[in-house]
């Protein structure tokens, strides 16, 4: 049995390099197709400004881009180092899609991001557009490889456990393409990266207003940035509604946590505005609801009903009885394979062998439980309600915060008013806020999923590495410095390039031509 302090050092190490990994995601999720809709103006309307535009947004999307390159790989590696038996148990499923986004999506980048950067001169405007458009696809692929590997531990369909080779294996990989989880994780989740882009876009623009510096590029930037933004955080809010919907179906502990709700409430089940939850009192006081709005959202109907936590957690008490019998029947099949009353126990009870795991945190041999342990592993499957309550209602609270920037700041835009100083300050003091929103909407379907590592399949204390806790200080600690000495390179290089601002591009035409010449040049523009 590995040692929780290794298990929680192990959680925390991925939880810092994933955090850190998605400072960077967003960006490059977004920026790709807002440089696509320039690149497109300029093409349409050939004018030399949009070109500028287009390359000096570029600039940034390449600096952000090779650090979250960069920073992705390392989490990959760490499935292996730090999550042993998790990549051994249901390597065959998650290795798949991981698999296909580095050979197709990463791939489709990599080849097209230098085309991209250095082929201006060397192909025409439309190829050049393809070319942008290519990288932007191939940004937004790996996302969705990425999330459909993720969506599988949050609702693991498409594939059973294999008595004979004791491990997860794929029974339908369609399914798990089209797990509904991962695609409303990944409709959600490239929408947050639009308005995370779109916000980048427009402080970057308000900033170079305030100062009266590249006027006419911030205008325009900033005209783009309010109308993308405008679509994409109306997008977020309903796709949202989506993964709240997706959340009734497949994680309904997750959703009773989010919002603080112990006991079933008669349909339709009220929103919770406020409240304040405690795992240890099991209750939420001090609620103020809005009637009928939580289960007309996740249930689409004025029936559906909305489970409560005390109520799951009694379901929880009834899959791990049905597992321990299929764990029974494991057990008696790798003696002999051929026991054909252990497999028709197992197939009977196979759907709930990773309740019974759980007990392997208080007993070596889940058999042997009692009904207090079996209690206590059933109140082991609610996760921190307290956290992700809160961290819900922050990253749904700037969400709404969102669409009213980006109406405001589309309003301006249509009326050519460029010169609200207030709102122009107030773009500058929103430019990390998509950011906030992002990082704690991660860690709320993280921390939602816990105590599994693959939802009802395998607890995360079963996941990890055999590693010993100096080993995961010092990884944790050479993370940190490593990240922080590159965080502070992207910051100055971002600055530096956000100062030194836009240049105008001119082709070079050489006036002989013995004369050996540079591709371009570029001069500061105005």
């Amino acid at each position: 049995m590995i040692s929780m302090a290794v298990v929680e050092l192990s959680r925390l190490q991925f939880a810092l390099t994933a955090l850190y990994h998605f400072l960077f995601v967003p960006l490059t999720l977004g920026l790709s197709f807002m440089l696509v809709i320039m690149e497109s103006v300029y093409v349409m309307t050939d004018r030399p400004i949009w070109r500028d535009i287009t390359r000096f947004w570029g600039k940034l999307f390449g600096i952000n881009f090779v650090l979250g390159v960069a920073t992705g790989l390392t989490m990959e590696f760490e499935f292996g180092t730090n999550w042993a038996y998790y990549s051994h148990y249901v390597g065959d499923i998650f290795g798949a899609p991981l698999a296909i986004e580095g050979l197709m999506a990463f791939f489709l980048e990599a080849t097209f991001v230098g085309l991209m950067f250095f082929g201006w001169d060397r192909l025409s405007k439309r190829g050049h557009l393809l070319t942008t458009f290519m990288v932007a696809l191939g940004s937004n692929l790996s996302a969705l490889w990425i999330l459909v590997a993720n969506g599988w531990m949050q609702h693991p369909t498409g594939a059973t456990f294999n008595p004979q080779t004791m491990r997860m294996e794929v029974t339908d990989f369609m399914a798990v393409i089209f797990n509904p989880v991962a695609q409303a994780k990944f409709v959600h989740t490239v929408s947050a990266g639009y308005v995370c882009a779109s916000v980048f876009v427009l402080g970057v623009s308000a900033f170079y207003l305030l100062k009266g510096k590249h006027i006419a590029i911030a205008k325009r930037s900033f005209t783009v940035a309010a109308a993308f933004g405008l679509a994409a955080s109306l997008s977020v809010v309903v796709l949202g509604d989506e993964s709240g919907y997706a959340l009734t179906e497949n994680q309904k502990m997750k959703l009773a946590a989010i919002e603080g709700m112990w006991q079933t409430e008669p349909a339709p089940a009220g929103l919770t505005l406020f409240g304040l939850p405690s795992n240890s009192g099991r209750e939420t006081t001090h609620e103020i609801k809005v009637p009928y709005v939580l289960g007309l959202i996740s249930t689409r109907s004025l029936t559906g009903e909305v489970t409560g936590i005390n109520q799951l957690v009694d379901t929880a008490k009834v899959r791990i009885a049905a597992g321990i019998i299929a764990y029974d029947a494991v057990e008696t099949l790798k003696v002999d394979r051929n026991d054909l009353v252990a497999r028709e126990a197992f197939e009977r009870n196979k759907a709930d062998l990773g309740y019974a795991l759980l007990l392997k945190r208080f007993i070596a041999d889940p058999r042997q439980a009692d009904a207090a342990t079996i209690e206590k592993a059933a109140w082991s499957t609610v996760p921190n309600v307290p956290a992700i309550f809160w961290m819900f209602r922050i990253m749904a609270g700037l969400g709404f915060a969102f669409i009213a920037f980006f109406a405001t700041a589309f309003a301006f835009s249509s009326m050519r008013r460029f010169d609200a100083r207030w709102f122009l300050k107030l773009a500058l003091f929103m430019m990390p806020m998509p950011w906030i929103a992002i990082e704690v909407g991660w860690a709320v379907a993280e921390i939602g999923r816990q105590p599994w590592a693959v939802d009802g399949v395998l607890p995360t204390f079963l996941a990890a590495s055999s590693l010993t806790v100096p080993q995961l200080w010092t990884t944790i600690i050479g993370f940190t410095l490593l990240y922080g000495i590159l965080a502070v390179i992207e910051v100055k290089l971002m600055l530096a390039t956000i100062a030194k601002g836009p240049e105008r591009y001119v082709p070079w035409r050489p006036d002989s031509p013995a004369e050996p010449a540079p591709d371009f040049r570029a001069v500061p523009a105005e």
